[in-house]
């Protein structure tokens, strides 16, 4: 968790007002999660800090590529990604506990460590179903697997299959 530690921006020393920061996210960012669902990227996240008298406003774009595998034809390829998110931290005592939104700075804190908010703005971003584009028709993809996945796909209803005549009845329903 060292390598995390870069992720922190001490906020005690700074005046009110906008303040620009910027990180590398790369593959030993993400070597430090267990069971990532990102193992390789290269991605830029420039945070805006914008400190206000009781709270902290952090406004997140996060650019580049992380490298995934296509779930259909199982090639490498780059997902682009362009992500913007906020986080508010408010500066109390007491935990805030109805809104998960909100993170909450005692007075003995005196850094926010952002790891964990670039961690999952980066894996929510991820596609549920992973495709590398335009099927067979991009410089990743595997024209060989999508041939033989083409070959092996079954049709509705082959021409030499002989239909069960009881179940026309139930075609007619609608």
């Amino acid at each position: 968790m060292k390598s995390l530690r870069m992720y922190t921006i001490p906020f005690t020393g700074l005046k009110l007002g906008k303040h620009q920061f910027e990180f590398d996210v790369t593959d030993s960012f993400f070597d430090e999660f267990d069971y990532s669902l990102v193992k390789k990227a290269n991605l830029k996240c420039a945070v805006e800090l914008e400190k206000q008298e009781t709270l902290i406003i952090l406004n997140f774009h996060i650019t580049g590529h992380i490298d995934l595998t296509c779930d259909r034809c199982l090639a490498p390829y780059p997902q682009p990604l362009d992500i913007s998110e906020q986080q508010i931290a408010k500066f109390s005592e007491e935990e805030i506990d109805e809104d998960d939104e909100i993170i909450t700075l005692g007075k003995s804190d005196h850094e926010i460590n952002i790891a964990p908010l670039i961690y999952e703005y980066i894996n929510v971003a991820v596609p549920f179903v992973a495709s590398c584009g335009n099927e067979g028709n991009t410089e990743y993809c595997d024209k060989e697997m999508l041939d033989s996945l083409n070959k092996l796909a079954v049709n509705n209803e082959p021409e030499d299959e002989i239909v069960d005549p009881r179940w026309d009845a139930l075609k007619k329903i609608k």
